[in-house]
């Protein structure tokens, strides 16, 4: 028998998002890159360059948080390309939890940079009005020209040469959210999964089967889309918790802008899957495996998730496209070669047994906690087959190994040289790991430091 009831959600540990906005060339990749610390963006004088979104976890003084760089912002261009950009701009707006607003301090302001204040204001979120290419005190005046648009605080910076970056990060981090302490109703006992994907793999129906029955959550509760309630359902006797994904969301907080439903995709998936043990990536197996679903298992992995994929309406397919669409799937998928693959059907409830056994076995996989006696016989047997090979003229020696971590499950391994030990012996090691002690579904993190010297 199914039960299920509303919890709270988990977003202890998430990252906050800001999210990066302003009309075209006015420097926002750069500061992005700043902000990042690394040239990630691409930087052109031309407009538009910045087409798609990135997303990038970083922090600024200890408190990190996911930086979103956007496309320039332009809703009066008949540019078919500027109007898909001011679209995934709103939608970046409306999962952010802080938003950075820039304009050229070096320029008048233009109707782009009214309309995109006016957007700003609608979106009662905490935004900071940074004027850049304010090279030099001079030029602080000129940045100043904000203030006519009724905005309280101006931030003259130079993203290019770093000028008023300190006091940029220092304001942006007064106005982060702070973590949301973890639910009381929330036991170890319970699983927590994230259903992700693109639009119209059926994460709705998945969800619908496997409570037994069509809802859509509505929070009436004021606030961000943290505020959504997640489900606690019941299944063979043993609790798991839905994670709020894109199928259930505020209708305040709905966007019908069709052309950014894939792009905000991604944001409502990080959302979701910081508040998870385990993502399950669903996608369509008539469509296979595309981009997009890569991007998004990629950001689970980077967060230390468990990860399992699940083909949807796999009764459609025969023998044959099964075969053929799981061997695509693993080309595309190739940085988790470790994900199970499961095939369901949430119209008709083929598979979803085997998901909720594979969950169960990744999830315990996530935690699970190996013994230091256990893990240096094993490591004495894989030093005797094949020890680490000389590198750069040193032989580096492995001395012992211990688990510093779980969730995910995290190893650190003491050696006379850490940096000589070759990338490919390194992933020799995780796979011998991972093949030992069955790490089924999980990214492991294994950390080589160098042995001390008694004094």
């Amino acid at each position: 028998m199914t039960k299920h009831y509303p919890v709270r959600p988990l977003p202890s540990g998430s990252s906050p998002i800001v999210a990066i906005v302003g009309r075209p060339n006015v420097g926002k990749s750069t500061l992005f890159n700043r902000l990042v610390r690394s040239k990630i963006a691409i930087v052109n004088d031309e407009p538009g360059v910045t087409r798609d979104r990135h997303y990038v976890d970083t922090s600024a003084f200890g408190r990190p948080y996911t930086l979103v760089d956007t496309g320039g912002f332009d809703p009066d261009s008949r540019d078919p390309m500027t109007g898909g950009i001011a679209s995934q701009v709103r939608a970046a707006i409306t999962e952010a939890d802080v938003i950075l607003f820039v304009s050229d301090a070096t320029e008048e302001l233009l109707g782009a940079d009214r309309a995109a204040v006016e957007l700003l204001r609608a979106a009662n979120k905490p935004v900071l009005y940074v004027a850049n290419k304010a090279d030099a005190p001079k030029r602080d005046a000129d940045a100043f020209e904000l203030y006519r648009l009724g905005v309280d605080e101006v931030l003259p910076i130079s993203a290019l040469h770093g000028r008023g970056i300190g006091d940029l990060e220092t304001a942006l981090i007064a106005r982060l959210p702070d973590a949301t302490a973890v639910s009381e109703e929330a036991s170890p006992d319970v699983a927590r999964i994230a259903v992700v994907g693109r639009p119209n793999a059926g994460k709705s129906s998945l969800i619908n089967r496997i409570l037994g029955e069509d809802r859509l959550l509505v929070d009436d509760r004021p606030g961000t889309t943290r505020d959504a309630i997640d489900t606690l359902t019941e299944r063979e006797g043993r609790p798991y918790v839905l994670v709020d994904t894109a199928g259930i969301r505020r209708k305040t907080k709905v966007i019908k802008a069709e052309d950014q439903v894939e792009s905000v995709s991604v944001l409502q998936a990080m959302r979701a899957m910081e508040r998870s043990e385990v993502v399950v990536l669903l996608c369509d197996a008539s469509d296979g495996v595309a981009e997009q679903d890569a991007k998004i298992l990629g950001l689970a992995e980077e967060r230390g998730r468990g990860l399992v994929i699940a083909l949807n309406k796999s009764d459609l397919l025969t023998k044959e496209e099964h075969k053929k669409v799981e061997e695509q799937a693993r080309d595309k998928l190739t940085f988790a070669p470790y994900a199970p693959i499961v095939r369901i059907s949430a119209k008709t409830g083929r598979g979803i047994g085997e998901l909720f056994a594979t969950v169960d076995r990744v999830r315990a996989s996530l935690l699970r906690r190996v013994t230091t006696g256990e893990l240096n016989r094993f490591f004495e047997t894989v030093l005797d087959t094949r020890p680490p090979p000389t590198m750069g003229g040193r032989s580096p020696r492995l001395y012992y190994v211990t688990q510093v971590h779980v969730a995910p499950p995290t190893f650190v391994i003491i050696s006379n040289a850490p940096d000589s030990i070759h990338f490919s012996y390194q992933r020799f090691v995780s796979n011998q790991l991972r093949r030992r002690f069955e790490f089924e579904g999980v990214p492991l993190r294994v950390i080589y430091k160098e042995k001390r010297r008694r004094q």
